[in-house]
């Protein structure tokens, strides 16, 4: 077992620190791997007193002394014993902890994990040789649902609460998938890591065909080459191998070049998306994987190429007869519309991303977060709190001030069994979101009442069992007058005495859930409090956290503005929108130095024919729109080719988010518009320049 989430005080001697700290069953240490630098891991958790460190909390808590056999003590009440120290954990382990501490330990400080509905903590299994995970489950399907359904019987409820499956899996898949069915993980993280990998390969594709492109495009320099090596006993074979071994040097080149980028870029790609990754080049796998995907993209770029410069017949290039402009026009027509495709569906894919986050953020909260703040219930904050309330209200730096069950811009707890009359098995079945709070969380959060009353404990006695529902509660509850109605839930019956517009609690991009705000007979993890505006925010903090450790000397003050914690919520997201920008962006310049390249060919191949044209009058402008008609007509039949395929796409994507946008056509044409404007812009520098020439030049040439 493992349950995190906890932070407590350690103190040893005079040294006092917050601990990220985590319970666990002394199997913890048989099931993983960890490193210990000092203690006996047959020992551990002898006792339920014991204390397992990491490396760099024994030294912020400790400094140079031997932390083995020294005592700490908890939150200031309980002293426990250091039995280990753990190495730290690399930044990319799932396991996240100061301090270790059994479950045992759970126990005397009043932590009771005796509820099978309790999904509060993880379980680690570790099956035995040949067992698959699909046994597994079958034989514990069965023997879950008995427990859960004996638990909730015990609780009062006469029907199960819980109607999600529960089931393992593997622990790997568990970092890629988050969304089960069936007793399998399906989605999740997994579906962002498919997504860059096909922009990858996009890009792959962009890059690739500009090199066939360009290999071909200049076919002519080397048909006198092949025609001498044909001459001399070349066989197509050997020349596919010679044109295949030049693709494969470049890429390998590009390699270098790239890792060298890699690194360079790597430390901002970190920023961006909140992780710590690094690329290791001591790694075997890794030199394996770089110089195999290499060779990889050399073959992919150069086996055409190869095979159109080995097809050259000897006769006709010795003679300088040789003429291959249909086919190749033909085939490097349709390698430049898959090229701007791709780009443009990149570009539509961003456009699109950027309207969802935009949609989703102006989207109403529910709750008025200007000036609202939450800090964490710690040490004697629980204990303390009725007078810390009055003395925040009394200082004039607060409003108003409520005890809560969590933020509001996250819920920690949902569950089943929440009905009304007479409910059907459905009914019983709808989950619902909670919170709960001591008093005023409807003024202090900036709630809408829709009908009735705050909860206030301090003014009735008998708001203990006070509920507020919000209106998708009331549709799920079927009640046409809720205001005094009776609610069964958690074994109690409670009074509703208020309505409350629907409000965002956990994700911006999906629906609103029922939810039921319940009086403080429920648990506490937070307090709210609305900063008073007419003060200095500086001030007004200062004024708080002086009270804050007057009654909680020992533990810092912290606190968090809802504003940015909401905000956070848009930061995955937002990242995902940046990179699709930005490989967007990189995709259009590798087409457009395509593009660039073919143009600048065309015009030289055509330079007699261009000077002629000038020397009949053609003007600028229609030299210009003769370099430039054909490359427009394949970027314009790219965007007929992208748009359905982006189309589909894209909704398949915010199919994902229950609260979403509606495609709009005009999305399309704005892509379209900008493909085109960057596509004429790259042509026309290049079109003018030749157009501009001095005819007389290329005549003379000629």
């Amino acid at each position: 077992r493992y349950n995190e989430g906890h932070q407590f005080l350690t103190t040893f001697n005079e040294k006092k620190l917050i601990a990220n700290t985590v319970f666990i069953d002394p199997g913890f240490f048989k099931m993983f791997s960890f490193p210990f630098l000092k203690g006996e891991q047959n020992v551990i958790f002898d006792h339920p007193k014991g204390l397992v460190l990491t490396e760099s909390y024994a030294k912020a808590l400790f400094g140079s002394e031997d932390p083995i056999g020294k005592s700490v003590k908890i939150d200031s009440v309980n002293q426990v014993s250091v039995q280990a120290v753990l190495k730290d954990l690399p930044s990319n382990s799932s396991f996240k902890f100061d301090i270790l501490l059994p479950f045992e330990y759970a126990k005397i400080i009043g932590y009771v994990d005796d509820n099978w509905s309790n999904n509060s903590i993880s379980t680690y299994i570790l099956l035995k040789e040949g067992v698959s995970v699909t046994a597994f489950n079958d034989k514990i399907r069965t023997y879950l649902r008995d427990h859960i359904n004996a638990s909730n019987k015990a609780e009062g409820y006469t029907s199960a609460r819980n109607t999600g499956e529960i089931f393992a899996f593997s622990y790997p898949d568990s970092f890629l998938y988050n969304s089960g069915k069936g007793g399998n993980y399906t989605s999740g993280r997994i579906d962002i890591v498919k997504l860059f990998a096909w922009i990858g390969v996009f890009i792959l594709l962009v890059a690739s065909i500009n090199f066939m492109n360009l290999s071909t495009a200049r076919s002519e320099r080397r048909a006198k080459e092949v025609g001498v090596r044909k001459v001399i006993g070349a066989n197509k074979t050997s020349l596919m191998a010679q044109f295949l071994v030049e693709s494969i040097l470049i890429s390998l080149i590009g390699m270098v070049l790239a890792t060298i980028l890699v690194f360079i870029v790597l430390p901002f790609f970190n920023e961006l998306v909140g992780k710590q990754l690094s690329l290791s080049l001591l790694s075997f796998p890794t030199w394996l994987f770089l110089i195999g995907f290499a060779l990889f993209t050399g073959v992919l770029a150069g086996t055409y190429p190869a095979f159109f410069l080995s097809s050259f017949q000897p006769i006709k290039t010795l003679k300088g007869k040789f003429v291959s402009k249909t086919r190749g026009l033909s085939i490097r027509s349709i390698l430049v519309v898959i090229q701007f495709s791709l780009a443009i569906i990149l570009i539509i894919a961003t456009v699109i991303v950027a309207k969802q986050i935009q949609y989703t953020k102006q989207r109403d909260r529910g709750y008025n977060e200007n000036g609202l703040l939450y800090s964490s219930i710690k040490g004697d904050l629980e204990k303390n709190y009725k007078i810390l309330r009055d003395e925040l209200l009394a200082s004039n730096a607060v409003v108003s001030v409520s005890k809560n069950m969590s933020p509001v811009t996250d819920f920690y707890s949902n569950g089943w069994g929440f009905t009304s009359g007479t409910p059907t098995e459905q009914d019983k079945r709808i989950s619902y979101n909670r919170f709960s709070t001591d008093a005023d969380a409807v003024k202090n959060l900036g709630l809408t009442l829709i009908q009735g009353r705050d909860i206030d404990i301090y003014k009735f006695a008998t708001d203990s069992t006070a509920l507020i529902l919000n209106e998708s509660a009331v549709k799920s509850l079927h009640l046409k007058n809720p205001v005094n109605s009776i609610v069964d839930g958690d074994g109690t019956k409670w009074t509703v005495v208020g309505v409350v517009k629907d409000f965002i609690m956990g994700s911006p991009f999906g629906d609103n859930k029922p939810m039921v705000i319940l009086g403080p007979q429920a648990w506490f993890t937070t307090i709210h409090y609305r900063l008073n505006t007419n003060n200095n925010i500086a001030d007004n903090l200062k004024t708080i956290e002086s009270i804050f450790k007057k009654f909680n000397p020992d533990y810092p003050f912290e606190y968090q503005f809802i504003d940015k914690t909401y905000e956070e919520k848009f930061k995955e997201t937002k990242a995902i929108g940046t990179l699709a920008m930005v490989f967007a962006g990189l995709t259009i310049f590798i087409s457009c130095l395509g593009l660039l390249a073919l143009i600048a060919y065309m015009a030289e191949t055509r330079m007699k024919e261009i000077a002629v044209r000038k020397v009949l009058g053609a003007s600028a402008t229609q030299v210009t729109s003769l370099l430039s008609t054909d490359f427009i007509k394949l970027v314009v039949i790219a965007i007929f080719i992208a748009t359905p395929i982006a189309w589909w796409a894209m909704d398949k994507w915010l199919q994902d988010y229950s609260y979403r946008i509606e495609i709009q056509w005009y999305y399309f044409v704005i892509a379209g518009l900008l493909a085109i404007l960057i596509s004429m812009a790259t042509i026309s520098y290049q079109a003018i320049k030749a157009a501009l020439g001095n005819p007389v030049d290329s005549l003379r040439d000629e």
